[in-house]
């Protein structure tokens, strides 16, 4: 059967996302992903050099589709630094909850890269302290949050709403009250950073 569309890694990529969706990250291989377009399974280790390679590449796409939202409320200075802080970890459970009940499969395979430390999850989770460390330098240097190092002090805030963003707490967050148990976080947070102001 001739490859239905030009044999790309993003063709690859597509399929590859469509075969997870139907048979989940334990049972999809790469002969389904080449039957699926048309071509050999050596065709697409061309393109991808293992099973490993090709679940990381489609599994970083599919993560990187909710960054480019989040880098925006990381980077709207019209904010406030605390407010967009609150907004930007609400935007982080929002994404992942969308994430595990729209598409489980795909939530399944970044569970098990996680699990096996690829780069993949700790690429995602530095991404996510990049933004976050943004945010708490812009309120470091307007005056409005307390802290002599950004990104130690990200870290700290990532770590302490971890039940709202590490994969251990998936089955927690669509609990009703979640969203509402991250903001009595955030304020107590944000309580601690903030920096008095002067008489």
């Amino acid at each position: 059967m001739p490859a239905r569309t030009p044999l790309d890694a993003n063709a690859i990529l597509a399929a590859t996302e469509e075969i997870l969706r139907r048979h989940g990250p334990d049972k999809a291989t790469v002969v389904d992903v080449a039957r699926a377009l048309g071509v050999s399974h050596a065709a697409v280790y061309k393109h991808f050099p293992s099973k490993q390679a090709l679940r990381e590449a489609v599994t970083r796409r599919w993560l990187d589709r909710n960054r480019d939202a989040l880098a925006v409320i990381a980077a709207d200075s019209a904010v406030p630094p605390a407010q967009r802080l609150r907004t930007w970890l609400h935007a982080v459970l929002a994404g992942k909850q969308a994430k595990i009940r729209e598409d489980p499969e795909l939530f399944a395979a970044y569970g098990i890269l996680a699990a096996a430390h690829s780069s993949v999850a700790t690429d995602h989770v530095a991404d996510l302290l990049g933004q976050l460390t943004a945010i708490v330098a812009d309120g470091a240097a307007d005056g409005s949050l307390r802290t002599d190092d950004a990104e130690a002090t990200a870290r700290v805030v990532f770590n302490a709403t971890a039940k709202f963003n590490h994969l251990a707490h998936a089955a927690e967050w669509q609990n009703p009250g979640i969203g509402a148990e991250l903001d009595e976080v955030c304020s107590l947070l944000l309580d601690g950073l903030h920096a008095p102001t002067s008489p």
